[in-house]
C-alpha cells in the first residue's frame, strides 16, 4: 500500500509560480512511475506530467504545461514535485499526485495510488 500526501497549492497571481509537493509513504517509491493530474469541478480529469521510476527521469508533459512545468523526484525522500512557472487562470484547478507500476499507464488514467489533492488557483 501507498499512500500519497499533496501539498503547495494556492493562490497565485498570473504569471507566478508555485511547486507542489507529493510525499509517498512505503518503501517502493522509487519503483513507481509518478504522474500530476488536474480537474476543474464539473470536467474530466487530466493528465498533467509523469516521471519514470527509479533514476531513468523519462518525462512527458501534456501540451498545454510543456515548457512552463517541470516534473522531478527525489527517490531518497519519497517526494515528486510539480515546479509550475507562467500560470495561467486556466491552470486552477485540484492538483493530484498519482502512482503507477507502468510508465504509459497516464494514457488511460489507471493509476495505482492517488493521492487527495491540492487546490490551486491562478487569478488574472
Amino acid at each position: 500500500q501507498v499512500q500519497l500526501v499533496e501539498s503547495g497549492g494556492g493562490l497565485v497571481q498570473a504569471g507566478g509560480s508555485l511547486r507542489l509537493s507529493c510525499v509517498a509513504s512505503g518503501r517502493t517509491f522509487s519503483s513507481f512511475a509518478m504522474n500530476w493530474f488536474r480537474q476543474v469541478p464539473g470536467k474530466e480529469r487530466e493528465f498533467v506530467a509523469v516521471i519514470s521510476a527509479f533514476r531513468i527521469s523519462t518525462t512527458v508533459y501534456a501540451d498545454s504545461v510543456k515548457g512552463r512545468f517541470t516534473i522531478s523526484r527525489d527517490n531518497a525522500a519519497n517526494t515528486v514535485y510539480l515546479q509550475m512557472n507562467s500560470l495561467k487562470p486556466e491552470d486552477t484547478a485540484v492538483y493530484y499526485c498519482a502512482a503507477s507500476s507502468s510508465f504509459s499507464a497516464y494514457r488511460n488514467n489507471a493509476m495505482d495510488y492517488w493521492g487527495k489533492g491540492t487546490l490551486v488557483t491562478v487569478s488574472s
